[in-house]
This record gives structure tokens, C-alpha cells and sequence, in this order.
């Protein structure tokens, strides 16, 4: 009891210090910030350092009379911001007004929002005045995470909280796994902070929110497997000291194997071209070790400290009837599959497949103005500036070459299809800019195809930077990191279960049945996005962190079941045991798979498109491991293949001659339903 009490103060203790003294996270909001520096927007960006004006990210006044010309006492209110440039119909005017570029989105928020005030102050009747541009843009981005990390933790709370007292039934059970689950996630937090302080990694608005649903999402899975074990054998030993040890020697490799997978398949996102990717692999990997080390330490201690009346009203008693005792419903479930082992893997893989087919035709990339799920004044400006501008004014490229090239470069980038006119903007003895406006919208291929034809018209000569030149790199890199990356994650996952299971098969197996329910949870969140959302395509970044996140977070089902599977067959066989397994994981795992695709699904509180297209592919996919590839799919390829399963190796009951093979005897199933030996319910669940 005293090394309990232990723990849990030596945990208070540490955590309160780091709570206490970490300071506020540092995001860096600029994109052009998380390329390589290989990248010729990065050169760009670099270079215009150099130049009397810096680097800039103009904000655009776009003033507008709902389709009447302008007169001068319209614009007399905002020519104190800057010189207005008229339509040709003189329907709008657009103002300038150079920003300098930082990547601290607390200052771009208060500088377009100060500007935005002093546009629409003493505006004349029916005339308006929106501020849009790339200062614009930053801004809005920015500003919708403001506050909505808390809103994200409350909402995820809420979500807990409600599941768990579902699966537990409990009134005070569910309090333990919260407290320490989210004293995890606030201590993730601040090691966030502390990361984004002392080191370079590009830490966005977006990191600390998938952090936390991360840290909830992994922390609550590894307690209720914990809890679960630790229930079985309260039914078994009267004390509960040596119950929790029992339990952890059960489920603490599967927890740690699990919560390895995922440090690890997170960890690959160094690879990552991207700074901001290898950000959230490192910051989300810390948040899953925390969440593993607090589950596997801190949540123990909790629970023996409380003692068996935490589970009331359902207290388990030594000798009473439990899900260990292979009965309900999962049990059920595990027989049925085994006596039809082909005719389930092949309805699972025809519904797998047609799920699948929902990504055919998927667009990936989306414009500036489909970022948002929220109406924003960036973006209602750029519709403005459209109708009377060419609509590549809210982003124009920056060319730069040398004063020697300067006049040839300028009759190159404006003979280019797509540029809608170019002038030289700055010139100094070693360096001279020219701004390219384009004539198509921001961020759309229109955009991103005469970005790719001036570079190669300009053959070297200039360096083409600017809004939409680093939006297009970006989205290369994101492919990039996409096919470099995903075949290591699977190497690394694949790696993880051969060394956990000590087998070939059961490895391979397990990992097309992974690849298999992510292209399903693809295509029908696609399909979902096209057809109820109204998307059209998918963000960049959300094929590579739906893969990673499904593939490290799908595969922990699969561990839990299987690792436990193997225990049992040392002295059940392999289909019994595997049954046996699936009968007493069944409820806590579905639970657990629930509670994850619940968790993930929070993310749509955030009124940004990207996370709200992971949250739901990545909480179909949990679905689909959980209920369909984890309950019937695993279990019918086991069945099929046999001890094969685990070859190189061998049941530890075939070695052991408990078992004969290759005739081992199996329950005949058909004659135990026929005696209904298990009509009872699964008793308490978990």
C-alpha cells in the first residue's frame, strides 16, 4: 500500500513541477517555415529579407458597393490605409497593405483584426470594406484555433466521461481512468510547450489538439484493457495487490506492444519533408509514451488505493462468474465464426471492398477558401475581389532574378498563359522582385499549373516564390512524404508484431487486414465527403496522417486480441484459444474501439476542414477494426490457417504435447450450441 501511495504522490509531484514551470506552447504559423530549404518558395522567402520592404504578407482591402460604382467620398474613409487601385468599372477598389510576415500567429490575429477595424470604421451606407490576402487568410486560420483547444478538451471530456460510464455502469469507476488520463494529457501539454520552446520543430495550431485527442484516445484504451484484466482476476484472488499483478503480467505487454507501435509509426514522421509533420510525430509520440507510462504506473496505483468498492455496484467477488469464463455473447460470436471461417473472411472482404470503392475519383488538395468549415471574412473577400479583379491578385508570385536578367525575366513571366499582368516591385544593385498577378483563384491547380510553367519558361534564370508557390510546394512535399513514408510505417508495425508474436503468418495477416480497413475507411469517408459534406477533395495532409494514425491505432486491436489469443493456446489450442480470447476481450475492446472513434470524432468541433476529414476517416476505420476486422475477420483467418498461424513457431500446446498435432481436437461447436451452454450475459462490462 505505502509504494502506492508512492507512486501516485511522486506523480503529483513531478507532473505539478512540470505544469508549474513549462509556460505556454509556441506555434509557427508561417507555411513557408515548415518546407525544407531545398525549396524554391524557401529561397524565396529567404531572399526577400534582403530587400528594402523585407518580407511581407500583404493584407488586401477589398472596398466594394454591392455592384455600384464607387464614388470618392465612398473610398474618402479608407485612402488613410493606403493608395486604392480601382476597378476598370470602378465597381471596387484594392488596397495593399504589406504586413510584416511572422510566423506568431498571436500578432497576425491582432494586426488583421486591428486593420479590419479601421476599414469598416465610418464606412458610407451599403459599401464594404473586407480584409483578405495571405495576412488575411493566416489570420482567420489562426484565429479558429483560438480557444478551441479548450473547447476540444471539454467536448472530449464530455465524450469520456459518457462512455465510460456506459461500459463500466459504475457511478465513481469511471473517475479513476479520467483523473489520470487527463492529468496525462495536461502533462503532454506542457511537454509540448516545452519542445516548441527549446527546440526548432515547427509546432502549429493543429499539434496541440491532435496531441490531446491522441493522449485521450491511446490513455483511455490502455485503461479500460488494465481495468479489465484487473476485474478477471479480482474474480480469482481475494487480494487485490497480488490481482493487479496478475493483471499487469497480462495486459502490460499487450499495452506496452501497443503503445510501442504507435511511439514508433509516429516517430517515422522524422522522414518527413515537412517540419510541421515531424513536429506532430515527435509531440504526439511523447503525448502516447506519457499516456502509456501513466497507465502502466500511475493507474494501478489508483486503482489497488481504492480498492474493490470502486467498482460498486458491480464489486467482483473471488469465484463468481465472469467474461473470463468464455460465455455471452462474444463467445457466441467467436463460435459462429469458426465454424464458418470461409464464408466470413469472404463477406468481410466483399464489404471491406465495397467500402473501398467510395475513394474512386477522390480529388486531394484544397484552395485557400475551402480550408474552412466557418464562414470567413478572407474568404468572402476573395469572392468580392473575384468579380471585379483578376482573382490571383490575393496571392501574387514573387519572381526574383538579378538586375542584369531583370527586363528579360519580366517579358518571360508576362508572356506566361495564366499571369494576368507583371511589373517589378523592388530593386536593388544585387537583387530586383517582380510581382506575377495571376489570373486564377489562390491554391487551385489553374494556380499551381502557371506556378510549374513559369519555372520552367524561366529555366533557372529566377526564383519563383510567393503564397501559392509555397502552397504548391507544400503539397509536393505532403506527396512526397506520403510514398516515402507509408511503406516504412508498415515495415515498422510489421517489425513490431513479428517480435511481439514471435511468428510470419500471423504478422502478414494482420497487416493486410490493417491496410485493407484503412482504403475502406478511405473510401467511405470520401464518399461521405462528397456526397452528405459537400468537400471537394481531400487536404493534403490527411491520406498520410488518417494511414498513420488508423494503421499504429488499428493495429492495437488486433494486439490486444491476438496476444491474448496466443496466451490461451498454450493450453486451449489455436481456434479455441482464439475463441476463448475473443470471448473474454470482446466487450472491453469494443468498448475501447468506441471510445477511440468517439474521441477522434471530437475533432470536427474545430472548424477547420483537415481535422474534421481525419477525425471522421480515422473514426470509421476504429469502427471497422473493431467491430468487423477484429471480431470476425482476425478470428476466421485463424481459424483457417490454423497452428499455421503462428509458424515459424508453434502453439506452446503443440510443443509442449499438450495438444497432439497436426490432429489436434477442437470443441464442436455446433453440439455446445445445441446444449446452449452459454446463455448467460458477459456479466460486468468493460
Amino acid at each position: 500500500m505505502r509504494r502506492a501511495w508512492a507512486t501516485l504522490l511522486l506523480a503529483l509531484l513531478l507532473g505539478g513541477l512540470v505544469l508549474g514551470l513549462a509556460g505556454s506552447t509556441e506555434t509557427d504559423n508561417d507555411p513557408a517555415s515548415s518546407l525544407p530549404s531545398s525549396a524554391e518558395s524557401t529561397k524565396v522567402a529567404q531572399l526577400q529579407k534582403e530587400l528594402p520592404s523585407g518580407r511581407t504578407n500583404p493584407a488586401l482591402i477589398v472596398v466594394a458597393k454591392g455592384g455600384q460604382p464607387l464614388s470618392d467620398a465612398d473610398l474618402a474613409t479608407v485612402q488613410a490605409l493606403g493608395r486604392p487601385i480601382l476597378s476598370e468599372d470602378r465597381k471596387a477598389a484594392l488596397i495593399t497593405v504589406p504586413l510584416p510576415t511572422t510566423g506568431d500567429a498571436t500578432a497576425t490575429i491582432d494586426a488583421v483584426r486591428d486593420l479590419r477595424e479601421k476599414a469598416s470604421t465610418g464606412l458610407p451606407p451599403g459599401v464594404t470594406a473586407q480584409v483578405t490576402g495571405g495576412a488575411g487568410f493566416s489570420a482567420d486560420l489562426a484565429d479558429s484555433f483560438s480557444g478551441a483547444n479548450t473547447k476540444l478538451l471539454l467536448v472530449t471530456v464530455v465524450v469520456v466521461t459518457v462512455l465510460l460510464l456506459v461500459t463500466y455502469r459504475s457511478p465513481i469507476l469511471w473517475i479513476v481512468p479520467l483523473f489520470v488520463v487527463g492529468f496525462a494529457d495536461q502533462l503532454a501539454a506542457k511537454v509540448v510547450a516545452l519542445l516548441s520552446q527549446h527546440t526548432d520543430l515547427a509546432v502549429n495550431g493543429s499539434t496541440t489538439g491532435i496531441v490531446t485527442v491522441l493522449v485521450f484516445g491511446a490513455g483511455t484504451d490502455y485503461a479500460l484493457l488494465l481495468i479489465s484484466r484487473y476485474r478477471e482476476e479480482l474474480h480469482k484472488y481475494e487480494n487485490r495487490f497480488e490481482a493487479m499483478g496478475k493483471a499487469l503480467r497480462g495486459a502490460g505487454p499487450a499495452i506496452a506492444a501497443s503503445a510501442g507501435t504507435v511511439i514508433l509509426a509516429l516517430l517515422t514522421l522524422v522522414l518527413a519533408t515537412l517540419k510541421s509533420n515531424t513536429a506532430l510525430g515527435i509531440t504526439s509520440a511523447a503525448g502516447v509514451a506519457i499516456a502509456a507510462l501513466f497507465a502502466l504506473v500511475v493507474l494501478p496505483a489508483a486503482l489497488v488505493v481504492c480498492g474493490r468498492g470502486l467498482f460498486w455496484p458491480f464489486i467482483p467477488r473471488v469465484g463468481e462468474s465472469g467474461p473470463e469464463d468464455g460465455k455471452g455473447m462474444w463467445a457466441k460470436v467467436g463460435r459462429a465464426v469458426v465454424r464458418r471461417p470461409v464464408a466470413v473472411t469472404v463477406v468481410s472482404a466483399v464489404v471491406l471492398g465495397l467500402l473501398s470503392l467510395g475513394g474512386l475519383g477522390t480529388k486531394v488538395g484544397l484552395s485557400q477558401t475551402e480550408q474552412f468549415r466557418v464562414e470567413a471574412e478572407s474568404v468572402q473577400g476573395l469572392e468580392t475581389l473575384s468579380k471585379y479583379f483578376p482573382a490571383g491578385a490575393a496571392g501574387p508570385a514573387v519572381v526574383l532574378t538579378t538586375p542584369d536578367q531583370a527586363s528579360q525575366v519580366l517579358e518571360t513571366v508576362s508572356g506566361t498563359p495564366g499571369v494576368a499582368q507583371a511589373r517589378i516591385a523592388e530593386e536593388t544593385p544585387a537583387r530586383v522582385s517582380i510581382s506575377a498577378v495571376l489570373e486564377a483563384a489562390p491554391d487551385t491547380a489553374e494556380a499551381f499549373q502557371t506556378i510549374r510553367d513559369l519555372r520552367a519558361n524561366l529555366d533557372g534564370d529566377a526564383l519563383v516564390g510567393g503564397t501559392v508557390a509555397t502552397a504548391l510546394d507544400t503539397r509536393d512535399a505532403a506527396r512526397r512524404d506520403l510514398i516515402v513514408i507509408v511503406p516504412v510505417i508498415l515495415a515498422v508495425v510489421f517489425l513490431v508484431l513479428v517480435a511481439l508474436l514471435r511468428a510470419l503468418v500471423a504478422p502478414i495477416l494482420l497487416m493486410i487486414t490493417v491496410v485493407v480497413s484503412f482504403l475502406a475507411s478511405l473510401g467511405a469517408g470520401s464518399w461521405l465527403f462528397r456526397t452528405v459534406f459537400d468537400y471537394p477533395a481531400l487536404d493534403n495532409a490527411v491520406p498520410l496522417f488518417s494511414f498513420l494514425f488508423l494503421v499504429a491505432l488499428g493495429v492495437d486491436y488486433n494486439i490486444f486480441l491476438v496476444t491474448r489469443a496466443k496466451e490461451e493456446a498454450a493450453t486451449r489450442g489455436t481456434r479455441d484459444g482464439m475463441v476463448h480470447a475473443l470471448a473474454v476481450t470482446g466487450a472491453v475492446i469494443t468498448s475501447a474501439g468506441i471510445l477511440l472513434a468517439a474521441v477522434f470524432a471530437v475533432l470536427g468541433v474545430l472548424p477547420v476542414v483537415t481535422l474534421t476529414q481525419i477525425g471522421v476517416i480515422v473514426g470509421i476505420g476504429v469502427l471497422l477494426d473493431t467491430l468487423l476486422v477484429r471480431t470476425v475477420l482476425v478470428p476466421a483467418l485463424a481459424t483457417l490457417t490454423g497452428d499455421r498461424f503462428w509458424w515459424p513457431g508453434r502453439p506452446a500446446a503443440v510443443a509442449a504435447g499438450t495438444v497432439p498435432a497436426p490432429a489436434r481436437p477442437h470443441t464442436d461447436w455446433d453440439a455446445v450450441d445445441r446444449t446452449k451452454l452459454s446463455e448467460t450475459a458477459d456479466g460486468p462490462k468493460a
